[in-house]
């Protein structure tokens, strides 16, 4: 048995004797939905079974976004692993198990539903059935959203090693402030294409869904679905890869809609050029643009231990326009309004309609 898989078969070992003994105190499976996505023809819906005490309310509807709590309380739960779900999208109707996290990502084909925001419905062995909304985005579609979340349009101001344990641990979920403009620049992007599909692509954990859901909602900013991942150990290894997390949700994202150009918004602070640029060497006729935002001298030193990111830094800009093989256009701003003035004259060209 190799190091890398003792953390996940020490994790299966400890749930293994976890899940009846809560079980045992009355907890029952309650499905969280998470915002899935698709096309007309295929849909992706993502979803999560906790096991819990019985409730009277609707357990599987995003909190009041004024619902504030300590981080930490995220992450108390306890998984239903290998149950069977039964899910219905439109026409379609399957039954998926949970997979060792309790988690579903489940594709579904010929849904036949139009393009905008649906309900799937899932039912657990008891019963109960929960509800997790799709998004469809329609064939006529061709530009399209995809922003990273932390020091992109949420302010840490923390270092990078303490950055994620604190804000979903510690810290009250109220507190979370935004980088100022972004919401104004998105929503002034949905003004010209009110159809313009907004991902948020995080290396934050799904247990954070709820708050990340309320910030977005209570910050302005338009809704979409969120790509999170989960924290725990692997087959392979004791922590997931936030880099290669987001390869594979870009990736999967050009596969899912081969007909968009995507506008792709990160920040310096660590590897989104980087990963961006990579993505606009392999796919130039895939990216319409890519916007950095550009980390105050102080919050670079968190993330680096230096005021600035260096010519030799892998997150600088810079690395967006030497990793790609044709030309795209890469702007910066250290906000959103700077990031706008350069973003929406680009937005609207392509908006225009074809003479």
């Amino acid at each position: 048995m190799g190091f890398s898989r003792t953390g996940s078969l020490l994790e299966d070992a400890i749930h293994a004797r976890v899940e009846p003994a809560v079980r045992a105190l009355g907890f029952r499976p309650r499905v969280i939905g998470y915002l899935g996505y698709g096309t007309t023809d295929a849909a992706r819906v993502l979803a999560r079974v906790l096991l819990s005490r019985p409730s009277r309310s609707a357990p599987n509807l995003p909190a009041p976004i004024d619902k504030a709590s300590r981080g930490w309380r995220n992450f108390m739960t306890v998984h239903a692993a290998d149950l069977p779900v039964k899910i219905q999208v439109g026409d379609a109707l399957v039954t998926a198990h949970t997979n060792r996290n309790g988690y579903l990502d489940v594709e579904f084909t010929g849904h036949g539903l139009p393009p905008g925001r649906h309900s799937a419905y899932l039912q657990t062995p008891e019963g109960k059935v929960s509800r997790a909304d799709v998004e469809i985005i329609g064939d006529d579609q061709r530009i399209g959203l995809v922003s990273d979340i932390d020091d992109t349009i949420l302010i840490t101001m923390l270092p990078r090693p303490l950055l994620a344990f604190w804000n979903s641990f510690v810290r009250h979920t109220s507190t979370r402030k935004p980088v100022p403009h972004m919401a104004e620049l998105y929503t002034a992007m949905r003004v010209r294409r009110p159809d313009l599909p907004v991902f948020y692509l995080s290396t934050g954990a799904w247990n954070t869904f709820s708050v990340l859901r309320r910030f977005l909602a209570k910050n302005g900013f338009p809704d979409g679905p969120l790509l999170l991942t989960d924290w725990g150990p692997t087959q392979t290894g004791w922590f997931r890869s936030g880099q290669e997390h987001k390869r594979t949700m870009l990736r999967r994202l050009r596969t899912r809609f081969p007909h968009v150009k995507w506008i792709l918004i990160g920040d310096d602070g660590q590897h989104d050029p980087q990963i961006y640029g990579e993505f606009a060497a392999e796919f130039p006729d895939d990216v319409l643009l890519i916007g950095i935002r550009q980390l105050t001298a102080a919050q670079q030193v968190l993330a680096h231990g230096t005021p600035d990111t260096g010519p030799g830094d892998r997150s600088h800009p810079e690395v967006c326009e030497d990793e790609m093989s044709a030309p795209v256009d890469v702007v910066t701003g250290p906000d959103g309004r700077a990031l706008a003035t350069q973003i929406l004259p680009v937005l609207e060209e392509h908006s225009r309609p074809v003479s």
